[in-house]
Parts: C-alpha cells; structure tokens; sequence
C-alpha cells in the first residue's frame, strides 16, 4: 500500500470529526471562550443532550476540546477550545463565511439544474 493510500484514511477520518453535523457548530460556539454544556446545547440549534455529549467525548479525545470540571456543587463543567482547535476554527470561520456568501448561488443553481433535468 502506498504512503498517500495509507495517509488518507487517518486524514478522512480526522476531517469527517472536524466537519461532521455538530462539531463546525460546537466548535464554532466554544470559540468564544469556556463554554458550558447548557449553554452549547442553547447555541447548536437541533442537537439533542445525547448528540451533544457524544460529539463534546469526540472533540475532546481527539484533542480539540479541553473540558474543566470546577470543584462546586453541583460540578460545573466548561468547554474550551484547545490552541489546535483555535487554529481550525479560523479555518471554519472562513468556510463558514464562504458557504454565507454563496448559498444563494448554489440554491439557484440547483433550481437551474433540476428545472433543466425534467422529473426524475
């Protein structure tokens, strides 16, 4: 198997966690500084609790979420991007802008093409 064969996967699989559903939005909110779990679940509009805390374990394992556990009663726990993640997230922000500019390019062209392929 060649080098770039066997790079990919790892390189699939790390873009398929950054820029799954959730994780553009959890990261995008978490930029702002220490988030916590009630507040993320309020700014990623239609994630549920469970989603939410499957994808926080995901960003953390791989290394872009920092989570703090402060000794109060009850816990509070925050969120906050690790210095990779804040590299990323001007990578986001820049993706995030371009689909804002041309979505509604992209949605007019998709009416073009389907006006022009007739019914399926």
């Amino acid at each position: 198997m060649s080098t770039q064969v066997s790079e990919a996967c790892p390189i699939s699989e790390v873009l398929d966690h950054v820029a799954g559903k959730w994780s553009i939005g959890i990261l995008v909110a978490a930029a702002h500084g220490p988030i916590r779990f009630t507040e993320l679940e309020r700014a990623v509009s239609g994630i549920s609790r469970r989603m939410l805390t499957l994808n926080l374990r995901k960003l953390e394992r791989d290394g872009l979420l920092v989570r703090t556990v402060h000794p109060t009663v009850p816990p509070k726990v925050e969120y906050s991007l690790t210095p990779m993640a804040r590299e990323l997230h001007s990578y986001l922000t820049g993706l995030v802008d371009w689909a804002d500019r041309y979505r509604g390019a992209i949605t007019r062209a998709r009416a073009a093409y389907d006006g022009a392929a007739g019914p399926v």
